[in-house]
């Protein structure tokens, strides 16, 4: 079997967040499906995966919900798979804050969000009735700083992450979380381009294959995959750490009635409606926006070929018997 060399590209460093793939590595599924895959980790200074995708430094990328204004703005990006059913982002405030509902963030001291990768958070406050633009921003680089000394009231953080530390520094806070006011949109979304699709489909189908039995394995021998994550990518995070990101995410990935990596245009229309999107410009963007595979057209001719020469060679002896039994 011919081994096709593919990259894909992750929306951040290397934490459980992206054991699936890990898992589809390490058990030989991308081997089987004769990819050979090289599993990229973000640069946190710039961890935005669609320019790099686009511009064929990678094959695959794990993204964000504004996959979809960048179809809306023309980019042919095709979304295969939502890992995360639900956005991973919260406002953290402290246990004493009087911010309990995303309308007390009037007038509060916010970390700074990007509206490219975080915009959801935003739109949470604004839906609440909070003028976004009039609220005191400070830089992403001192978040946690500024934080603890009580210098911002609110910091946006990753469910996993930052609450974990302040779990263990024995620091009470709460969370602020989308779904609980109505902002359900898709996260972590496995995606490719419109090119790498329609040159090389069975190499994009075998991937989503392989990645999406990676991420089952992952979720049934869940200690196993946070020992790998551990061992083999995050040896900088403690097991306990990964442990409760896996526990957390696992609700995020298989919440109850869902298929693993599900995605539907409906759910997509109401993410387009808390973008603001416009219907037509939503309809013209989601046809062949959610993958699907098609069976390569050569191929069905191929087979059909096939079939039609199979069917001529066994209808040869009974074609000769007719001819015969008219010549006598």
């Amino acid at each position: 079997m011919a081994i096709t060399d593919v990259t894909l590209q992750l929306k951040w460093t290397h934490q459980f967040q992206f054991a699936g793939y890990y898992m589809a590595q390490q058990q030989g599924f991308y081997q089987d499906a004769g990819l050979n895959v090289t599993i990229l980790p973000a640069d946190p200074d710039n961890p935005d995966t669609f320019s790099k995708v686009l511009a064929e430094q990678a094959q695959f990328g794990v993204g964000h919900s504004g996959i979809l204004q960048q179809r809306i703005a023309g980019k042919p990006l095709v979304a295969m798979a939502a890992i995360l059913q639900f956005s991973p982002y919260c406002w953290m405030v402290k246990k004493n804050s009087d911010i309990f509902h995303p309308r007390d963030f009037a007038n509060k001291r916010i970390s700074s969000i990007s509206r490219k990768e975080n915009a959801e958070l935003l739109v949470m406050l604004e839906r609440s009735g909070v003028h976004t633009d009039n609220l005191t921003a400070y830089g992403s680089d001192t978040s946690s700083a500024d934080w603890l000394t009580g210098t911002i009231d609110a910091m946006q953080v990753y469910v996993t992450n930052e609450p974990y530390m302040m779990r263990e520094q024995g620091i009470d806070h709460r969370l602020i979380c989308l779904q609980k006011y109505g902002i359900n949109v898709y996260s972590d979304i496995l995606y490719t381009t419109e090119n790498m699709l329609a040159q090389q489909p069975q190499t994009v189908e075998a991937f989503y294959q392989a990645s999406l039995k990676g991420w089952r394995y992952a979720m049934m021998h869940m200690d196993e995959a946070i020992a790998l994550t551990q061992h083999d990518y995050a040896p900088q995070k403690s097991f306990a750490q990964l442990g409760y990101e896996a526990e957390v995410l696992s609700d995020y990935i298989l919440p109850a009635g869902t298929n693993l990596g599900a995605m539907s245009i409906a759910k997509w229309r109401l993410i387009a409606d808390l973008y603001a999107i416009e219907q037509s410009a939503f309809n013209q963007a989601q046809a062949g926006f959610i993958y699907h595979y098609a069976e390569p057209e050569e191929i069905k001719m191929s087979w059909m070929l096939i079939s039609a020469i199979i069917i001529s060679l066994l209808s040869i002896p009974l074609y000769l018997r007719l001819m015969l039994r008219k010549s006598v």
